[in-house]
């Protein structure tokens, strides 16, 4: 299979985002300009980012929206339902447990787990909060394929070690640290702190920024 680029990644969730829309407006059809507008791209781009996947839409005439939507929503891996867990119920673990968008994406919040007394053994947000202690075994038990990280920077790589002798392969990693793990595990790190740096050099250093 041909290796896709995380950038391409990216602007599929973004098509998908922009079909939604499109839909909800009436569209029956629409154009690789249409598309790429929405995104501030080249419809060139857009073409060829979809033509790794295969051939959509009709040369002249442009894609069905509803078809388009679910092709894309089927490479993302979203006509299925994942089990997901967290660990940290922290500020950012509370905020991401109320964020309703995963359960509308099929990303089921299934466990919670944290190091305070005060929380384990209770229920947050209608989700058990299980001692991080019994991680691994929780994990497997209930059959969690992502896991989300929320902990403090001192606790993350002993934490994905858990994660990942549990066999989950997929992290998505908010802790301020980068995680070593091995290479069938999938990590995203979400870093707010460098994101607000990105977002400072922007507006110190105009028109030095590339598209990718």
């Amino acid at each position: 299979m041909t290796k896709i680029s995380d950038s391409t990644v990216k602007r599929l969730s973004m098509y998908y985002r922009s079909l939604l829309e499109f839909e909800k407006r009436g569209y029956k059809i629409i154009s690789s300009k249409d598309l790429a507008k929405t995104e501030e791209l080249t419809p060139a781009q857009v073409r060829k980012d979809l033509s790794f996947f295969g051939n959509f839409g009709t040369r002249g005439l442009g894609y069905p929206v509803e078809e388009l939507k679910e092709r894309i929503a089927k490479i993302l891996g979203l006509t299925r339902s994942w089990n997901v867990a967290l660990v940290g119920v922290g500020n950012v673990g509370s905020a991401l447990v109320s964020y309703k968008e995963f359960q509308k994406q099929g990303f089921n919040m299934k466990l919670l787990f944290d190091n305070d007394q005060r929380k384990i053994n209770k229920s947050h947000k209608g989700i058990p909060v299980h001692d991080v202690t019994f991680l691994s075994k929780k994990l497997k038990e209930n059959k969690i394929e992502m896991v989300i990280l929320a902990v403090p920077a001192h606790a993350a790589q002993k934490v994905a070690d858990l994660v990942v002798a549990s066999g989950v392969k997929s992290i998505l990693n908010f802790a301020p640290v980068q995680i070593k793990v091995p290479k069938d595990v999938v990590v995203r790190s979400v870093n707010m702190a460098m994101e607000l740096e990105y977002l400072s050099f922007c507006q110190v250093n105009k028109g030095f920024l590339q598209s990718s």
